[in-house]
């Protein structure tokens, strides 16, 4: 009896990483049966579009049932809070960043994924969300973190450099335009740098959003069909070909599948519980096991291209972000012990002299 307590009472205790590394094992497949539906000629705003319907119609019926009791009323406030959140996390987001895949190559996107991390610390900052103290070696380790990180987002953005030899061949083979990637490298680049900071802002709005909204699969379902309606009004306008729109029983309906169910439903699900529990900076912390299953499964498996910039930066990125993660940790231990935050912190963006 007290053994399967004390297990319980771990699981408890660590159920927020489990979620977080099943999350990014989640993200992992993503990238690779999405990209296999790219190089298959899926438009990524038609793409965004459906697997956003396809989460609301998952969702729906379970925060409706599962919540209703808990459900605070939705004013128009909240609604508008809502909308904005939609746009920040689905559609304005979702849509650069899959486009921007099209432009560069997946181990790319995932190394930039861990400058959110980053960005959301430097957005906590401005609004006083964050606390830096100067003088501490935590506060120094948060700006130093701050300052690798976006210096490993210029390495990649600005250096490609050459690519690795191959070490066999490819397991599995998904096709791709070497082509196109060589022309819109840096186009990709600054559409994935520019979706990174809409999402460290999705961030730090969802934060505060579920102090008034704390019902998390209704805010999810909503976020999804809001997100949805936003995307399809944007797609309708700069998409006019019908042959986009059909879907047919091939790579391209799984993968809206499996990102419309896996991902915008159960990941953004367990994502919203591991906020709500341990904060964004947390939820942030994980996305480097993600660089690595992505970049191995490109090299090892499908035998991708893997440039040096992409591994130098995402190498400066990753040391950047764990130097933040120690001073945010220490940071919190701290204010555990002492019941208080530090009397001598100091905001970073207020001038005390």
């Amino acid at each position: 009896m007290l053994e399967s307590s004390s297990i319980a009472g771990v699981y408890m205790r660590f159920k927020p990483h489990i979620l977080m590394i099943m999350a990014q094992i989640g993200y992992t497949f993503l990238y690779i049966i999405t990209e296999a539906s790219f190089n298959h000629g899926m438009d990524p705003f038609v793409y965004v579009t459906y697997r956003l319907v396809v989460s609301t119609l998952v969702t729906f019926p379970f925060a409706y049932f599962i919540e209703r009791k808990i459900r605070p009323k939705l004013t128009l406030a909240l609604f508008l809070e809502i909308f904005i959140l939609s746009l920040l996390g689905s559609s304005l987001t979702l849509n650069m960043y899959f486009t921007s895949m099209k432009y560069t190559s997946p181990t790319l996107l995932v190394c930039m994924l861990n400058t959110i991390a980053s960005l959301t610390f430097i957005l906590a900052v401005i609004l006083r969300m964050e606390i830096v103290n100067v003088r501490s070696p935590r506060g120094i380790a948060k700006i130093l973190g701050t300052g690798v990180s976006l210096a490993g987002v210029m390495t990649m953005t600005l250096y490609k450099g050459p690519a690795l030899k191959n070490v066999g061949h490819a397991l599995v083979r998904i096709g791709g335009g070497e082509a196109v990637l060589e022309e819109n490298w840096l186009k990709g680049s600054i559409l994935t740098i520019a979706s990174c900071v809409t999402w460290s802002m999705w961030y730090i709005m969802q934060a505060c959003t579920l102090k008034r909204y704390p019902a998390q699969l209704s805010l999810t379902t909503w976020m999804n069909f809001v997100g949805a309606a936003q995307s399809a009004v944007f797609t309708a306008i700069v998409q006019h070909k019908k042959a986009a729109w059909t879907i047919g029983f091939n790579i391209d309906l799984w993968s809206i599948l499996y990102g419309g169910v896996v991902i915008s439903g159960m990941v953004v699900f367990a994502q919203l519980w591991c906020l709500k529990a341990k904060g964004p900076v947390f939820v942030t912390m994980f996305n480097p096991l993600l660089t690595m299953l992505v970049a191995f499964l490109s090299y090892f498996v499908l035998g991708e291209k893997l440039y040096v910039g992409s591994i130098l930066g995402g190498v400066i990125v990753i040391m950047g972000l764990y130097m933040l993660l120690w001073g945010k940790e220490h940071d919190e231990a701290h204010i555990r012990l002492n019941g208080s935050q530090d009397p001598e912190t100091l905001i970073l963006t207020t001038d005390k002299k």
